[in-house]
């Protein structure tokens, strides 16, 4: 396990990391996740083998700290990322990051392009999202304050079911609402915005079973490369790990 100092004086980011080839592929997971949890596995896969690989969790998630005087907009994600590629000699990555972590990594791209070579997307966050209940986790539906003390956590976990509580519980609930107002409100300009702009390789993968990607002949005309995986939803890398694994190396 490795760390560096990110945002607030003394605050840490963590991440874990297997040693291969370059360039790097960072993995980025999503809201109330953890990447070792949910790509492990992925890394592992002979279609990926051999790559040098960093399991990156983000600020107030998994193994990273914290801190309550943290702002957790979908920037100061992206900049708390930025910190561990540099403190890790990181440059020109293939950064693979699902749902939240793909928009985060959409403005790592963006705010540091030197960092990035390759993005792959899986069913990562473009635009702004309306705050319902029963969209999503819900929890931007919440206040700050319902949230951390007034049972919204408690009843979200119970909302989410087995798996995805399984990484959320272990989430701060500071962190875990902040990041989820944040990542309904989006960036400015969009994620949507920034990604189109971009010239380098951009895979977004979609699962079979999820909801119609918005906009997606946009994407396309924007060079964007829209795979859809077969029998996955959300989450493809539990769904249909071999079709992940093999849609992640032939990006």
């Amino acid at each position: 396990m490795r760390q560096t100092e990110f945002g607030p004086e003394g605050a840490f980011i963590r991440w874990t990391e297997a040693a291969g080839a370059e360039p790097t592929r960072v993995h980025v997971h999503g809201l109330g996740a953890t990447s070792g949890a949910y790509t492990a596995h992925i890394g592992a896969h002979p279609a990926l083998a051999g790559r040098r690989t960093l399991y990156v969790d983000l600020p107030g998630f998994g193994i990273s700290d914290r801190p309550a005087d943290f702002g957790y907009s979908l920037e100061e994600h992206a900049d708390a990322l930025a910190a561990v590629l540099d403190a890790a000699g990181v440059r020109g990555a293939e950064v693979v990051g699902h749902s939240m972590g793909g928009a985060v990594s959409i403005v790592l791209a963006h705010r540091r392009p030197e960092l990035v070579s390759r993005l792959v997307l899986a069913e990562a966050n473009l635009d702004p999202q309306p705050v319902v209940p029963t969209g999503g986790s819900g929890i931007a539906a919440y206040t700050e304050e319902e949230f951390v003390v007034g049972g919204g956590f408690d009843e979200t976990l119970e909302r989410v079911g087995w798996r995805w509580r399984a990484t959320m519980r272990l989430a701060d609930p500071v962190g875990l609402h902040r990041t989820a107002t944040a990542l309904a409100r989006a960036t400015r300009p969009t994620m949507r915005a920034m990604l189109v702009a971009m010239d380098i390789p951009r895979t977004y993968l979609v699962g079979e079973l999820s909801e119609d990607l918005d906009d997606r002949d946009g994407l396309v005309a924007a060079g964007v490369d829209v795979v859809t995986l077969a029998g996955a939803g959300h989450c493809l890398m539990f769904d249909n790990p071999q079709a992940y694994a093999e849609a992640i190396s032939a990006a």
